[in-house]
């Protein structure tokens, strides 16, 4: 196999796909560079390319159960949110020091909670990174695929129980911050992480968990694996005839894209420097599905690039108009829908096919 297919199946896509991520690599490292220097890049864009890249982690994640097995979830932000939930328990505990966090000081409490025993370590914090939002998405998969719970029914059930979770979380006695929940988070293994080096690590260890989970579900949709998903997407019920066990198939690729996102969830707190419930708010999810779908779903890179692009208007509307925003959002997923059903992608195809 050659290592450009694991990009793209067209030799000069893949070239486009590996200069792109080369880049991406590269970037954080100029932040190290001297102020003056014409390639330096500040804290403000080093931070900012950082949590787009996160963002595009997720509708990677998205793709994978919307694009490949036709499973469309509005509430992939609670297991973003988890992820940042449970490595911001880390970094609290790095910035209390042997006490207790701030928060838990200002509510009068005397003890950490049960679930918080063990996360002042960081390969434990790592754990819960993968395996709380792994859970939760088994056991809700589980049993919501078994039920053969389909359709805007499966997606209702999601922002529904996504935003469950959010109130839950907005309330001070479950521990985790209340309303403002995790900020102020000082050192990463007790490096300062406001400094220019931790920011740069940050920001190229994003590009490189974005690349290594693009490569691995490259390689794992090419396989038989990844062309059940499509039957399913495509014929769920012929699939099952032929004696498929789809449950299995779809729990597999449920749990996998929860992890992916918590994972994400996980990078983006300490760059952004904060994680609280309004993560979970079903208006995020639903972005995320408008990432997806301007992109380009069923791609992978597809994703990826309608993340990085709307990410990027948003960063502009939301300070040049940001009372239109949601307006020019909602404008922008029915041009996609009506124009642009394959997204961007689908535009560079149809571009290619017209020019030959």
């Amino acid at each position: 196999m050659k290592i450009t297919s694991l990009l793209s199946d067209k030799p000069w896509s893949a070239v486009a796909i590996a200069v792109c991520f080369a880049i991406l690599l590269i970037l954080p490292w100029l932040h190290l560079l001297p102020a003056e220097s014409a390639f330096h890049l500040s804290a403000y864009w080093i931070t900012l390319i950082g949590k787009i890249m996160c963002m595009a982690l997720v509708a990677l994640a998205l793709d994978l159960v919307w694009g490949y097995a036709g499973i469309l979830s509005l509430g992939h932000g609670l297991y973003f949110a988890l992820g940042g939930y449970a490595f911001g328990m880390y970094l609290m505990r790095e910035s209390a020091g042997d006490g207790l966090p701030d928060f838990m000081r200002f509510l009068s409490w005397t003890e950490l909670p049960w679930y918080w025993i063990g996360t002042q370590h960081i390969w434990w914090a790592l754990a819960l990174v993968i395996l709380v939002p792994g859970i939760i998405a088994f056991i809700f998969g589980f049993f919501a695929f078994r039920s053969k719970i389909k359709g805007v029914y499966f997606s209702i059930i999601t922002q529904a129980m996504t935003f469950a979770a959010a109130l839950l979380f907005f309330r001070n006695e479950t521990g985790f911050g209340g309303n403002n929940g995790f900020t102020g988070f000082k050192t990463i293994l007790g490096m300062d992480i406001t400094s220019a080096s931790m920011r740069a690590t940050l920001c190229f260890v994003t590009a490189l968990t974005l690349l290594l989970c693009f490569i691995g579900l490259r390689h794992l949709m090419n396989k038989p694996y990844g062309r059940v998903l499509g039957a399913i997407r495509d014929s769920e019920n012929r699939l099952q005839y032929l004696g498929y066990r789809t449950l299995w198939y779809k729990l597999s690729a449920w749990v996998l894209s929860a992890v992916i996102a918590g994972i994400a969830g996980a990078l983006y707190v300490p760059q952004a420097g904060i994680i609280n419930p309004s993560e979970m708010n079903p208006v995020n999810s639903i972005e995320m599905a408008v990432w997806v779908a301007a992109g380009g779903r069923g791609t992978l890179i597809g994703p990826i690039l309608g993340a990085g692009l709307i990410n990027g208007v948003k960063t502009y509307f939301t300070v040049a108009y940001p009372e239109a925003w949601l307006l020019i959002l909602g404008a922008l997923f029915i041009v996609v829908t009506i124009f642009l059903p394959k997204g961007v992608i689908g535009l560079f195809d149809r571009f290619k096919k017209e020019k030959n």
